[in-house]
């Protein structure tokens, strides 16, 4: 792709970066899920019921990192082919990655310290809110609504990377204060790492909208 500039290119390097670091522990376990020896502690939740989590891992790194060049405009203009194609792997690793959440926030067995009443609710409201995002692009798309469509793309994208942002956030926590997050305080910086991503994507639809709005009002005036 010798069409993409340095600055895209950048962008591509850091967001992979950035997606690859929070899936590294689930994608060494799906070995040990599927039968093969163990390499970490034993999550009880992950042994009893496997398939929700094995799904949950490897279509949540699909959406992230397939998820990053849709978001490159020159892969758009250029290679509208490659981007519609990558744009279904996308909805669909996107749709299992939130049903699966959903389906084990509500289901699994989650101690106390690990997920709170806060924590439960904000992953039921945010996985059917990207879930939510995903059905309407795919509805704005098909109604060449391009402006609606990348809006709800990068809304459920941005919930997407909640993991990411989780975990470096956890990162800078455990640095200043050098004990592992539990309970209230775990589930309200988790919280605080969507809203984060939530903030930044509608930064971003503020200024893809604006020059739209601005070549209206333009023509209103003429």
């Amino acid at each position: 792709m010798q069409f993409l500039s340095r600055r895209e290119w950048a962008f591509l390097a850091i967001i992979f970066v950035y997606s690859f670091i929070p899936t590294i522990g689930g994608l060494f376990r799906i070995p040990e899920l599927l039968g093969g020896p163990a390499i970490a502690p034993v999550n009880p939740r992950a042994v009893s019921d496997p398939l929700p989590i094995i799904l949950h891992v490897l279509a949540s790194f699909l959406f992230c990192l397939v998820g990053a060049p849709q978001l490159v405009p020159s892969l758009r203009l250029r290679r509208p082919g490659l981007h519609r194609k990558l744009g279904r792997i996308v909805a669909a690793a996107g749709c299992v990655s939130a049903l699966t959440g959903l389906w084990m926030t509500h289901f699994y067995a989650f101690p106390h310290a690990l997920q709170g009443p806060l924590l439960y609710w904000a992953r039921i409201v945010l996985s059917l809110s990207m879930f939510g995002f995903i059905v309407w692009a795919i509805v704005e798309i098909r109604s060449r609504n391009l402006i609606g469509h990348r809006a709800a793309m990068l809304r459920a994208y941005a919930i997407g990377q909640g993991a990411s942002t989780q975990t470096a956030l956890f990162l800078i926590a455990m640095a200043v204060s050098n004990t592992e997050l539990l309970g209230f305080p775990r589930d309200v910086l988790m919280v605080i790492a969507w809203a984060i991503n939530i903030a930044i994507a509608e930064l971003l639809i503020r200024r893809m909208v604006a020059p739209r709005r601005s070549q209206a009002l333009a023509s209103n005036l003429y």
